[in-house]
Protein backbone atom coordinates (compact mmCIF):
# COMPACT_ATOMS: atom_id res chain seq x y z
CA UNK A 1 0.00 0.00 0.00
CA UNK A 2 2.74 2.45 0.96
CA UNK A 3 4.64 1.77 -2.26
CA UNK A 4 1.56 2.33 -4.42
CA UNK A 5 0.72 5.56 -2.59
CA UNK A 6 4.28 6.86 -2.99
CA UNK A 7 4.36 5.94 -6.69
CA UNK A 8 1.04 7.66 -7.35
CA UNK A 9 2.10 10.73 -5.36
CA UNK A 10 5.30 11.05 -7.38
CA UNK A 11 3.45 10.74 -10.69
CA UNK A 12 0.95 13.41 -9.61
CA UNK A 13 3.53 15.61 -7.84
CA UNK A 14 1.70 15.25 -4.50
CA UNK A 15 4.58 13.93 -2.36
CA UNK A 16 4.83 17.18 -0.36
CA UNK A 17 1.08 17.19 0.38
CA UNK A 18 0.49 13.66 1.72
CA UNK A 19 0.15 14.84 5.33
CA UNK A 20 -2.34 17.59 4.56
CA UNK A 21 -6.08 17.35 5.11
CA UNK A 22 -8.42 17.85 2.13
CA UNK A 23 -9.43 21.36 3.27
CA UNK A 24 -5.76 22.38 3.13
CA UNK A 25 -5.48 21.50 -0.56
CA UNK A 26 -6.27 23.63 -3.60
CA UNK A 27 -8.88 22.61 -6.16
CA UNK A 28 -6.24 21.32 -8.56
CA UNK A 29 -4.53 19.33 -5.81
CA UNK A 30 -7.83 17.73 -4.80
CA UNK A 31 -8.40 16.72 -8.42
CA UNK A 32 -4.97 15.06 -8.45
CA UNK A 33 -5.76 13.27 -5.18
CA UNK A 34 -8.92 11.86 -6.82
CA UNK A 35 -6.77 10.62 -9.71
CA UNK A 36 -4.34 9.11 -7.21
CA UNK A 37 -7.13 7.08 -5.59
CA UNK A 38 -7.82 5.55 -8.99
CA UNK A 39 -4.15 5.00 -9.86
CA UNK A 40 -3.37 2.98 -6.72
CA UNK A 41 -6.06 0.48 -7.71
CA UNK A 42 -4.10 -0.17 -10.93
CA UNK A 43 -7.18 -0.31 -13.17
CA UNK A 44 -7.18 -1.52 -16.78
CA UNK A 45 -9.38 1.39 -17.85
CA UNK A 46 -9.92 4.86 -16.37
CA UNK A 47 -13.42 6.36 -16.72
CA UNK A 48 -13.58 10.16 -16.46
CA UNK A 49 -16.97 11.90 -16.39
CA UNK A 50 -16.35 15.64 -16.88
CA UNK A 51 -13.62 15.67 -14.20
CA UNK A 52 -12.61 19.29 -14.82
CA UNK A 53 -16.02 20.93 -15.06
CA UNK A 54 -15.89 22.54 -11.59
CA UNK A 55 -12.44 24.09 -11.98
CA UNK A 56 -11.63 27.62 -13.11
CA UNK A 57 -10.08 28.20 -16.53
CA UNK A 58 -6.46 28.21 -15.31
CA UNK A 59 -6.83 25.00 -13.32
CA UNK A 60 -8.65 23.30 -16.20
CA UNK A 61 -5.72 24.11 -18.49
CA UNK A 62 -3.22 22.77 -15.95
CA UNK A 63 -5.18 19.58 -15.29
CA UNK A 64 -5.58 18.87 -19.02
CA UNK A 65 -1.80 18.69 -19.19
CA UNK A 66 -1.60 16.58 -16.03
CA UNK A 67 -4.05 13.98 -17.34
CA UNK A 68 -2.34 13.91 -20.75
CA UNK A 69 1.03 13.31 -19.06
CA UNK A 70 -0.55 10.67 -16.84
CA UNK A 71 -1.79 8.80 -19.89
CA UNK A 72 1.69 8.82 -21.40
CA UNK A 73 3.29 7.56 -18.19
CA UNK A 74 0.77 4.82 -17.35
CA UNK A 75 -0.19 3.77 -20.88
CA UNK A 76 -3.65 2.85 -19.57
CA UNK A 77 -6.78 3.34 -21.66
CA UNK A 78 -8.79 6.40 -20.62
CA UNK A 79 -12.43 6.99 -21.57
CA UNK A 80 -13.15 10.68 -21.08
CA UNK A 81 -16.60 12.32 -21.28
CA UNK A 82 -16.76 16.07 -21.83
CA UNK A 83 -18.89 18.80 -23.37
CA UNK A 84 -15.77 20.93 -23.84
CA UNK A 85 -14.45 20.52 -27.38
CA UNK A 86 -11.07 21.98 -26.36
CA UNK A 87 -10.60 19.16 -23.84
CA UNK A 88 -11.65 16.59 -26.44
CA UNK A 89 -9.37 17.94 -29.18
CA UNK A 90 -6.29 18.42 -26.99
CA UNK A 91 -6.54 15.21 -24.95
CA UNK A 92 -8.15 12.59 -27.17
CA UNK A 93 -6.41 10.15 -29.51
CA UNK A 94 -9.83 9.25 -30.89
CA UNK A 95 -13.05 11.15 -30.31
CA UNK A 96 -16.65 9.94 -30.49
CA UNK A 97 -18.93 12.93 -31.18
CA UNK A 98 -22.36 12.07 -29.79
CA UNK A 99 -25.76 13.63 -30.47
CA UNK A 100 -28.83 12.48 -28.52
CA UNK A 101 -27.10 9.22 -27.64
CA UNK A 102 -26.00 8.48 -31.21
CA UNK A 103 -22.33 8.45 -32.25
CA UNK A 104 -22.23 10.79 -35.25
CA UNK A 105 -18.52 10.28 -35.99
CA UNK A 106 -15.66 8.36 -34.39
CA UNK A 107 -12.29 9.59 -35.61
CA UNK A 108 -9.02 11.31 -34.80
CA UNK A 109 -9.12 14.99 -33.77
CA UNK A 110 -7.50 16.01 -37.08
CA UNK A 111 -10.01 14.12 -39.23
CA UNK A 112 -12.96 15.45 -37.22
CA UNK A 113 -11.71 18.96 -37.90
CA UNK A 114 -10.76 18.51 -41.57
CA UNK A 115 -13.39 15.98 -42.66
CA UNK A 116 -16.59 16.24 -40.59
CA UNK A 117 -19.27 13.78 -41.75
CA UNK A 118 -22.19 16.15 -41.15
CA UNK A 119 -23.16 19.63 -40.05
CA UNK A 120 -23.50 18.68 -36.37
CA UNK A 121 -19.90 17.46 -36.14
CA UNK A 122 -18.67 20.45 -38.15
CA UNK A 123 -20.40 22.85 -35.77
CA UNK A 124 -19.16 21.10 -32.62
CA UNK A 125 -15.47 21.05 -33.57
CA UNK A 126 -13.71 24.41 -33.91
CA UNK A 127 -13.81 27.74 -32.11
CA UNK A 128 -15.21 30.08 -33.30
CA UNK A 129 -17.81 27.77 -34.82
CA UNK A 130 -17.84 27.03 -38.55
CA UNK A 131 -19.91 29.46 -40.65
CA UNK A 132 -22.94 27.95 -42.42
CA UNK A 133 -24.40 29.79 -45.42
CA UNK A 134 -27.38 28.52 -47.43
CA UNK A 135 -27.40 28.73 -51.20
CA UNK A 136 -27.53 26.80 -54.45
CA UNK A 137 -25.13 25.17 -56.89
CA UNK A 138 -24.99 26.80 -60.32
CA UNK A 139 -23.35 24.91 -63.19
CA UNK A 140 -22.49 26.55 -66.53
CA UNK A 141 -18.93 26.38 -67.83
CA UNK A 142 -17.84 26.36 -64.19
CA UNK A 143 -19.43 25.43 -60.86
CA UNK A 144 -20.43 28.19 -58.42
CA UNK A 145 -22.04 28.41 -55.01
CA UNK A 146 -24.51 31.30 -55.08
CA UNK A 147 -27.15 32.99 -52.98
CA UNK A 148 -28.66 36.49 -53.02
CA UNK A 149 -25.47 38.10 -51.70
CA UNK A 150 -22.44 36.11 -52.80
CA UNK A 151 -21.08 33.96 -55.63
CA UNK A 152 -18.08 31.69 -55.06
CA UNK A 153 -16.28 29.66 -57.70
CA UNK A 154 -15.70 26.05 -56.60
CA UNK A 155 -12.27 24.77 -57.74
CA UNK A 156 -12.27 21.84 -60.16
CA UNK A 157 -10.08 19.86 -57.76
CA UNK A 158 -12.37 20.35 -54.75
CA UNK A 159 -12.89 17.01 -52.98
CA UNK A 160 -16.71 17.27 -53.26
CA UNK A 161 -16.96 18.67 -56.79
CA UNK A 162 -18.24 15.39 -58.32
CA UNK A 163 -21.11 15.19 -55.80
CA UNK A 164 -22.53 18.64 -56.58
CA UNK A 165 -25.26 19.01 -59.22
CA UNK A 166 -26.82 22.10 -60.74
CA UNK A 167 -29.64 23.64 -58.66
CA UNK A 168 -28.75 21.56 -55.59
CA UNK A 169 -29.81 23.37 -52.42
CA UNK A 170 -26.77 23.23 -50.14
CA UNK A 171 -25.20 24.71 -47.05
CA UNK A 172 -21.58 25.74 -47.48
CA UNK A 173 -19.45 25.42 -44.36
CA UNK A 174 -16.49 27.78 -44.01
CA UNK A 175 -14.31 27.94 -40.93
CA UNK A 176 -13.57 31.49 -39.71
CA UNK A 177 -9.83 30.84 -40.07
CA UNK A 178 -10.34 29.99 -43.76
CA UNK A 179 -11.79 33.43 -44.49
CA UNK A 180 -9.14 36.10 -44.98
CA UNK A 181 -8.83 39.81 -45.61
CA UNK A 182 -7.50 41.36 -48.83
CA UNK A 183 -3.90 41.22 -47.58
CA UNK A 184 -3.85 37.43 -47.53
CA UNK A 185 -0.84 36.44 -49.62
CA UNK A 186 -1.68 32.79 -50.35
CA UNK A 187 -4.41 33.29 -52.95
CA UNK A 188 -5.64 36.24 -55.00
CA UNK A 189 -8.79 34.69 -56.43
CA UNK A 190 -11.34 37.31 -57.40
CA UNK A 191 -13.97 34.60 -57.93
CA UNK A 192 -13.84 33.74 -54.21
CA UNK A 193 -13.91 37.34 -52.97
CA UNK A 194 -16.76 39.53 -51.75
CA UNK A 195 -17.25 42.63 -49.62
CA UNK A 196 -19.08 42.70 -46.30
CA UNK A 197 -19.70 45.07 -43.42
CA UNK A 198 -17.99 44.54 -40.06
CA UNK A 199 -20.65 44.62 -37.31
CA UNK A 200 -18.54 43.80 -34.27
CA UNK A 201 -14.89 43.15 -33.42
CA UNK A 202 -13.48 40.92 -30.67
CA UNK A 203 -9.78 41.63 -30.10
CA UNK A 204 -8.21 38.51 -28.56
CA UNK A 205 -4.65 39.83 -28.67
CA UNK A 206 -3.04 37.22 -30.89
CA UNK A 207 -5.91 37.43 -33.39
CA UNK A 208 -9.09 39.35 -34.17
CA UNK A 209 -12.60 37.91 -34.51
CA UNK A 210 -14.74 39.99 -36.89
CA UNK A 211 -18.50 39.46 -37.00
CA UNK A 212 -19.65 40.46 -40.48
CA UNK A 213 -22.85 40.80 -42.49
CA UNK A 214 -23.73 41.05 -46.16
CA UNK A 215 -27.48 41.32 -46.76
CA UNK A 216 -29.13 38.57 -44.70
CA UNK A 217 -25.92 36.54 -44.49
CA UNK A 218 -23.93 36.71 -41.25
CA UNK A 219 -20.58 35.06 -40.61
CA UNK A 220 -17.46 35.22 -38.45
CA UNK A 221 -13.89 35.77 -39.66
CA UNK A 222 -10.72 34.97 -37.70
CA UNK A 223 -7.97 37.39 -38.75
CA UNK A 224 -4.42 38.13 -37.66
CA UNK A 225 -3.77 40.91 -35.15
CA UNK A 226 -2.12 42.98 -37.89
CA UNK A 227 -5.47 43.48 -39.63
CA UNK A 228 -6.47 47.11 -39.27
CA UNK A 229 -10.19 47.85 -39.48
CA UNK A 230 -13.04 49.06 -37.28
CA UNK A 231 -16.69 48.19 -36.71
CA UNK A 232 -18.84 49.66 -39.48
CA UNK A 233 -16.07 49.40 -42.08
CA UNK A 234 -16.27 47.41 -45.30
CA UNK A 235 -14.06 44.34 -45.39
CA UNK A 236 -12.99 42.42 -48.49
CA UNK A 237 -13.21 38.71 -47.75
CA UNK A 238 -11.22 36.04 -49.60
CA UNK A 239 -12.44 32.48 -49.05
CA UNK A 240 -10.01 29.56 -49.18
CA UNK A 241 -12.37 27.41 -51.26
CA UNK A 242 -10.19 24.30 -51.01
CA UNK A 243 -11.13 24.08 -47.32
CA UNK A 244 -14.89 24.56 -47.67
CA UNK A 245 -17.50 21.85 -47.01
CA UNK A 246 -20.90 21.29 -48.62
CA UNK A 247 -23.80 19.84 -46.63
CA UNK A 248 -27.26 18.70 -47.67
CA UNK A 249 -29.67 21.45 -46.67
CA UNK A 250 -32.26 18.97 -45.29
CA UNK A 251 -30.31 16.12 -43.70
CA UNK A 252 -27.15 18.05 -42.81
CA UNK A 253 -24.98 15.22 -44.15
CA UNK A 254 -21.87 15.95 -46.16
CA UNK A 255 -22.26 15.68 -49.94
Amino acid sequence: IENRVQDAAEILMLTDYLERRPKELSGGQRQRVALGRAIVRQPQVFLFDEPLSNLDAKLRSEMRLEIKKLHQILGTTMVYVTHDQTEAMTMGDRIAVMNNGIIEQLDTPRNLYDHPCNRFVASFIGSPEMNFIEGNIKVDNKIHFINDEISLLIPNDHSQIKSLKSDDSVVIGIRPEDMHDEFWSEIKNETATFKSEVELIENLGANIIAHCQIGNTRFTVNLSKSSNFKAGADLSIIVDMDKTHFFDIDSGNIF
